[in-house]
């Protein structure tokens, strides 16, 4: 293991031994946590991307133990399979992970003008990297999102798609007022250096968020946001994630980080905390009529209760209440 930073909280695992960072163009950022076999799936569907584009992937592992994860990838970026670095992020928490690899991008590989960013239970198209990297240059977008495609373990639970949780924020390729997510995500460079490291703010280390809050102070710097809904990763869903306390609980977290994002965002202005609480509390008045008007579209509970959920999970987060789901990512 070689330190990669002073404080010897990033170490490199390995690399390809004929990788020359100069030459590339965009890097691929791949934070990775107990799912080896997972992880060397979504490596073969990198290796098969479809573009001229020279691009490298830095796989961070972020269990700095066993390092399952990045035991599995070495040997093929050592044999060439594919061209890259394997980190080791010793701080746990997904933040944490991200800040790691994007920081690593930033010091190794000089010319790269896109970093893009997949997790470790996502299969990328095989045009997926250049749909994102030509969606950023047309559309002017310093930052593009991307759909993760459920992918049930049970095809049963396929009617689950369109659930709020699951289904995309947008349908249609343009520029867009928000993002929310890094599962499926372009960043231009210059946004790496403008915001500056840490790039995720670690308080949401284990709630998740630090993505969504990443994104919108980016667009309050006036960075373009943009959505390439041809760029597909596909999220593969296991049955646990379609259980009732699940899905409550990922509502009351989407919840919580609205909350904790607006206030960032609102901060320094007058009665900031005053206004949000305001809104949360509008929101929960009128989320049961919202509930009752999404069970009459769809006819699912599950869909009526998630706006009530939310507007719960941000009134709650003025008290308190954070649930950090990333605390325990295998039984998440």
């Amino acid at each position: 293991m070689i330190p990669l930073s002073s404080d010897g909280s990033v170490s490199i695992a390995g690399r390809s031994p004929g990788l020359v960072a100069e030459t590339i163009e965009v890097v691929v950022t791949l934070p990775t946590f107990k799912r080896p076999q997972l992880l060397l799936e979504t490596l073969a569907s990198l290796k098969a991307q479809q573009t001229s584009r020279r691009f490298a992937v830095i796989v961070i592992e972020n269990e700095a133990e066993a390092r399952e994860g990045a035991k599995a990838a070495v040997p093929l970026l050592e044999r060439g399979d594919i061209q890259g670095m394997v980190i080791v992020a010793h701080e746990r928490g997904n933040c944490s992970a991200y800040n790691a690899g994007w920081q690593t991008a930033i010091l190794h590989f000089p010319d790269f003008r896109h970093l893009l960013v997949i997790d470790d239970d996502e299969i990328a198209d095989a045009d997926w990297l250049e749909r994102m990297c030509k969606a950023a240059e047309t559309l002017g977008a310093h930052i593009v999102g991307g759909p993760q495609v459920p992918v049930f373990a049970d095809p049963a639970h396929a009617k689950w798609a369109e659930h709020p949780v699951f289904a995309p924020p947008y349908r249609e390729t343009g520029c867009v007022a928000a993002l929310y997510s890094s599962g499926n995500l372009l960043v231009g460079r210059n946004v790496l250096t403008a915001m500056g490291p840490p790039f995720l703010d670690l308080r949401f280390n284990f709630m998740g968020g630090g993505d969504s809050d990443f994104l919108s102070r980016s667009a309050q710097k006036g960075f373009v946001l943009g959505w390439c809904a041809e760029a597909k990763v596909r999220e593969g869903v296991p049955a646990r994630r379609v259980e009732a306390d699940w899905i409550r609980a990922r509502s009351l977290r989407n919840g919580v980080i609205s909350t904790l994002v607006e206030k960032k965002k609102r901060a320094g202005t007058p009665l900031a905390g005053v206004k949000v609480f305001a809104k949360s509390l509008a929101l929960l008045v009128a989320s049961p009529l919202r509930g009752a008007l999404k069970l009459a579209r769809t006819g699912s509970l599950s869909t009526a209760l998630y706006p009530v959920y939310v507007a719960l999970g941000r009134v709650l987060a003025e008290f308190g209440y954070a649930n950090e789901q990333y605390r325990q990512p295998e039984k998440n």
